[in-house]
């Protein structure tokens, strides 16, 4: 039996109409009945504040500008309605709320996919909320769930793509559930997109004989399907999909010009939301236009130049595309380490410099993901494991992240920001996963201020780095190191990172990025494997109210280093950021009414806890108390024999036999064991209303088998971790 769905067509342009949104700000009200989807394209497509009304009618053409904005300012709702989890339940609470008591994420559910089965490295799932402001469980018309290619080849006893509901916590029943489970065919090797409704889905898949195949898929919900029970799809033609009854699906081979079949294992499918077109890659460098896709019978464009072949000398694979419609380009870089630009409608080509040479190494990644775009600023950001230079340590090579502008020229090389090593020849260096930009970014008028995250050292230990932009430039050559995430013993890859900004948390607006390692994560909490670390990323603000326990990121007085700043005083900062310090203890009291103290640097390693009979000096490192505050000494002595009563405010001092601690505020990271590593991460929305703990999730799949939940055998593993755990 099928659930009944009554779809919303909602217009993500009403969000939009109000003069606030003009100036690239949502207004809550308009947003309540706003389907947001959250993708991999909502990780490569970005938008800046607009600064005029001109260039906001621009970008408000294109519907991922309006999700956006829902996902930054999500309404606040007095009450859950029917059949949905309490609006609470996805509430991401301030770390001045809640106590915390350990370093470890909370695992909200997992669920065995296979053995073997993983999103994959730089692949994402999909998830799709039909409101900004509500989570709708399965008893909801229109219940929200999350989407997972498996990796697997499908059969009878095992599903290649599987959709879960009943998400939340909050929801009744079993929590999740299998909302539909499909066979159709080869391995997922790339990251799902919804149509507009949500009522399809797109993905390529890799047959046996190495040929990719593009996939759209109308799906129906299902109370009988499981991983190891999936319907089995039969591919309808395309003329008859349109009006096929779900669930039922078509499928293209992507061939090339002419008609030789091609694989994909790198490209996702970008979807224009506006024009009904899908943009995918293949191996052998040629970049494929669809047109219908969703909303009428599927065609593949094969005139006016497509497909198009971008580097027809030396081909090499293609990442996933973004489609900018504020320019009319499609970006799209290779393993061979080119950007190439080009035209959605005649189909031209301009290539960039060659930006990453990991590729001429033995093994070497290439550049492994496509490029960030920043459709109101004009840029584009690419992500190259290895620039080909011997500027960085011991004459090796770089890690580096680009940006060009999106009217960049043949050859152009644009900006580079070091982000580490990377390797001295013959050794491949690691792949170089995109990052992140923070709130601070993303809300600032154009020319964007604020900060770019990216895991770089791509030929060492992994290491957080914090890339400062201003007036849309590089504030200088190199990232600043912020801490590593592994131990000295290996050098495993990254994840890419994903940054989530809360404006609703109870004490004030909150910010965390999410990043993994694949092996010998640094934090004891890993237990020496594969770890999702997260931390705080707030950015200071300008003439800004702060409440007691708020946390910020902020750089040491030479600007090569972060420290977290923590509100030991409410009030309002001033209109030039004080001069911070980068002792710890430290007391900031020059920032208009608000006083702050330097709880010390971002750290990926567990902090030592507290111990009887020991001597403390002024330098010794910080701890974290019993309450999950970070404590420092400001009195140096030696601690009684038995745990003090620890102050519970920040700025608040407690007396330890002869030392005196003082409370630098909540620890600001947290990890969570993930066997290999964690795909790509996506993030519910952050609506705060209401008293019900629950969620405000991350979604992710392991990259390697490990026990899931109550499975009893090894498998690849979709987890939800709650962000409510985070505080």
């Amino acid at each position: 039996m099928r659930r009944n769905l009554q779809w919303l067509g909602v217009s993500i342009l009403g969000v939009l109409t109000l003069s606030p949104a003009l100036l690239g700000q949502a207004s809550p009200g308009s947003e309540a009945a706003v389907p947001v989807p959250s993708d991999w394209s909502h990780h490569h497509l970005i938008f800046s504040r607009p600064a005029t009304a001109e260039q906001a009618k621009r970008v408000q053409q294109d519907p991922r500008y309006g999700q956006q904005l829902s996902r930054q300012s999500p309404a606040k709702m007095p009450e859950a309605e029917t059949g949905r989890a309490p609006a609470s339940a996805l509430r991401l609470d301030s770390s001045a709320s809640l106590p915390r008591k350990n370093q470890k994420l909370k695992r909200d559910w997992e669920q065995d996919m296979g053995s073997g089965a993983t999103v994959g490295a730089g692949n994402y799932p999909a998830k799709f909320s039909f409101a900004s402001t509500n989570a709708n469980c399965a008893s909801a018309p229109q219940p929200d769930f999350v989407v997972y290619g498996t990796g697997l080849f499908g059969s009878t006893g095992q599903a290649n793509i599987v959709a879960y509901d009943n998400l939340y916590s909050g929801c009744g029943g079993t929590v999740p559930t299998v909302y539909w489970a499909y066979n159709t065919g080869a391995p997922v090797l790339s990251s799902p997109v919804f149509s507009r409704d949500g009522t399809q889905v797109a993905y390529v898949q890799s047959n046996g004989s190495a040929q990719g195949i593009l996939v759209l898929l109308k799906w129906a919900a299902s109370t009988t399907d499981t991983i190891i029970s999936p319907t089995t799809l039969t591919r309808v033609v395309r003329s008859a999909y349109p009006s096929c009854m779900a669930p039922c699906m078509t499928t293209w081979s992507l061939v090339n010009s002419g008609g030789m079949p091609d694989n994909n294992t790198n490209s996702s499918v970008f979807y224009d939301y506006t024009n009904d077109t899908a943009y995918v890659g293949d191996d052998s460098g040629w970049l494929h236009k669809f047109t219908p896709v969703f909303n009428g019978s599927p065609t593949e464009v094969t005139t006016g130049g497509w497909p198009v072949q971008v580097n027809p000398v030396n081909p090499t694979i293609l990442t996933s595309p973004v489609h900018d419609f504020a320019s009319g380009n499609v970006f799209v870089a290779d393993k061979g380490g080119f950007l190439y630009r080009v035209d959605s409608t005649t189909a031209a080509v301009t290539t960039s410099g060659q930006l990453d040479f990991s590729s001429k190494l033995d093994g070497g990644p290439g550049i492994v993901q496509g490029p960030i775009v920043d459709s109101t600023g004009g840029l584009v950001y690419v992500f190259a494991p290895s620039d080909g230079s011997a500027f960085c340590n011991a004459g090796a090579a770089c890690a580096g992240v680009y940006q060009l502008t999106t009217s960049f020229i043949a050859g152009d090389f644009g900006s580079e920001a070091e982000v580490g090593n990377s390797t001295v020849e013959p050794a491949p260096p690691n792949p170089l996963y995109i990052g992140a930009f923070d709130s601070a970014y993303e809300n600032s008028v154009d020319p964007p201020t604020g900060n770019l995250y990216v895991c770089g050292n791509t030929g060492g230990l992994p290491t957080l780095y914090q890339v400062p932009i201003t007036a849309g430039a590089f504030a200088g050559p190199a990232g600043i190191s912020i801490t590593q995430l592994t131990t000295p013993s290996a050098t495993p890859p990254c994840s890419p990172v994903t940054d989530v900004y809360n404006p609703n948390a109870i004490a004030g607006p909150t910010e965390w990025i999410f990043v993994s390692v694949q092996d010998n994560g640094l934090n004891s909490g890993c237990g020496g494997g594969g770890c999702l670390f997260n931390f705080e990323d707030l950015a200071w603000q300008p003439s800004t109210t702060y409440a007691v326990g708020q946390e910020i990121l902020a750089l040491s007085p030479d600007d090569s280093r972060v420290f977290i700043q923590a509100v030991i005083q409410a009030g309002t900062s001033g209109v030039a950021p004080p001069r911070w310090t980068d002792s710890e203890g430290a007391i900031i009291a020059n920032d208009g009414t608000v006083q702050w103290i330097n709880q010390g640097p971002p750290t990926g390693a567990a902090l030592a806890v507290w111990q009887a009979n020991q001597v403390f000096v002024r330098t010794d490192p910080r701890i974290v108390d019993s309450n999950g505050n970070v404590e420092v000494v400001t009195t140096a002595g030696t601690t009684g024999a038995v745990t003090p009563a620890w102050s519970t405010v920040p700025g608040g001092t407690t007396t330890d036999g002869t030392v005196t601690w003082t409370n630098a505020g909540m620890l600001g990271s947290f990890v969570l064991p993930s066997a290999g590593g964690t795909s790509g991460i996506i993030v519910d929305n952050t609506v705060s209303s209401g008293t019900e703990p629950g969620a405000s999730q991350v979604y992710f799949s392991t990259l390697s088998d490990q026990i899931c939940g109550t499975s009893v055998t090894p498998g690849g593993c979709a987890v939800q971790a709650s962000q409510s755990a985070l505080q």
